[in-house]
């Protein structure tokens, strides 16, 4: 079992990691683009808003990975044939109607976002409109990758993955640098990169499962009773995204409401401490939503309960491993995320000291979310997860204001360390002790 959860957990953390070194990386392009900090600044702001829009999408893979599993596991070829239609046509859709919306939510955006600078907010501006061609197939890219991981594929995901983050940094570079296009060069280079990521893995499933996917009327797919399932599932998993996005969103406000430059630089940094962290656990929750939906088609409970015990355990064995590096080596991660433009290290990391110790207990709170919430997708139990995330959110909120006053930015890492234990505790009771997932496996 070990070996299954690892077959699925490794690719998918390194799919992860790519993230942040694309980031790493297309900043150093930026930062060669004329005045380097408006750049990055402009950079860092378009990327932002596409996150939003990214974020608020991933429902899609999430709905496609549980119910794709299951039909995997209950050997049913012909429902897995039809989720992959019918996660792509829903994918296509909802880039569409965004790609159809780029005015009001450009403009939004700029008004929102407002720097103050027109220069700043012309190559804003540049970077949208741009990159927003790109919308369709990214949210496309979420529907294969869903769709492979319920095939307890993470290979193809992680290898296209990290051939459109190469794609991207290649054509940052030619477009931006050689070709002088500025920042819309880095936009362009993500349009040319996920465009790319559909056609080979549209080519990879043509060439690898042609004669695993069964011919289906498209009445088939469009069938009422399983849109309306699948529309259920995906609309509490969009609840309970709106609700993480809206967490991360007063995480920064309430930062930058203290009005002290330094403790904004200080969450900021020690937020992507927490971020490392959770690259390597979200694989693990990816193999218990693959594994978790395959058995429970199986109708093999005995393997279910070992997988998402060994699951659990490593993900507490990750958590027990950052603690030991965070507390060894803070100073030295800290001081390599921190940029120049962030302030004085020294005073960064005289003021870090007074939080770090939350960054510290982070991983142990935040060790069973992550599992609990592959499970859930795994078991198609969306509204468990939308009623964990309200109520954990609703914590969140009350004890930041609650105490926000009395103790300060302690308040702020407070809330959101307890919101992380508390949705993995809600969605354990919320399951009867994870009773009723082992009993969809004995049905």
């Amino acid at each position: 079992m070990n070996k299954e959860i690892l077959r699925i957990a490794l690719p998918n953390i390194i799919s992860n990691i790519t993230v942040p070194i694309m980031g790493i990386v297309g900043t150093m392009i930026a930062g060669h683009l004329g005045d380097s900090v408006a750049t990055i600044g402009a950079l860092a702001i378009g990327v932002s808003v596409f996150n939003f829009i990214y974020w608020n999408c991933s429902f899609i893979r999430m709905g496609t990975s549980g119910l794709t599993a299951q039909a995997f596991g209950a050997e049913n070829h012909r429902e897995y044939s039809l989720m992959l239609w019918r996660s792509l046509i829903v994918a296509l859709g909802v880039g569409i109607i965004a790609f159809s919306l780029q005015y009001p939510i450009g403009e939004f955006s700029l008004w929102f976002m407002d720097t103050g600078s027109a220069e700043s907010q012309s190559m804003i501006a540049d970077y949208f409109y741009t990159r927003i061609w790109a919308v369709p197939a990214g949210i496309m890219l979420f529907a294969f990758n869903g769709w492979f991981t319920g095939m307890q594929n993470a290979i193809v995901p992680m290898a296209v993955a990290i051939l459109v983050n190469v794609i991207h940094i290649g054509f940052s570079y030619l477009f931006s640098i050689v070709g002088d296009m500025g920042l819309q060069g880095i936009a362009l280079a993500s349009v040319v990169a996920q465009w790319t990521g559909v056609v080979v893995i549209v080519a990879f499933i043509w060439a690898k499962y042609r004669k695993q996917i069964v011919k289906v009327a498209f009445r088939e797919v469009m069938d009422m009773g399983a849109m309306k399932r699948f529309f259920a599932i995906n609309g509490d998993i969009m609840i309970r995204t709106f609700c993480l996005v809206a967490v991360y969103t007063f995480f920064t406000k309430a930062s930058a409401d203290t009005g002290n430059d330094t403790i904004l630089a200080v969450n900021a940094i020690l937020l992507q401490l927490f971020t490392l962290f959770s690259y390597m656990n979200d694989g693990f929750a990816y193999a218990a939503e693959a594994l978790t939906g395959r058995f429970i088609g199986a109708r093999d409970s005995q393997s279910l309960r070992r997988c998402i015990k060994l699951c659990l355990v490593w993900c507490f064995a990750v958590s027990f491993v950052f603690i030991g590096v965070y507390v060894g080596w803070w100073r030295d991660i800290f001081t390599f995320i921190a940029s120049p433009e962030q302030g004085d290290s020294a005073i960064l990391l005289s003021v870090a000291e007074q939080y770090i110790g939350w960054i510290i207990a982070i991983p142990l709170a935040a060790a069973m979310p992550f599992v609990m919430d592959g499970i859930m997708v795994g078991a198609t139990r969306s509204r468990i997860m939308r009623n964990s995330m309200i109520w954990s959110s609703v914590c969140f909120f009350a004890i930041l204001y609650g105490l926000g006053w009395l103790i300060g930015n302690n308040a702020l890492w407070l809330a959101f360390t307890m919101y992380m234990f508390l949705r993995g505790v809600f969605q354990y009771f919320m399951s009867d002790r994870l009773r009723d997932i082992y009993r969809e496996a004995e049905r």
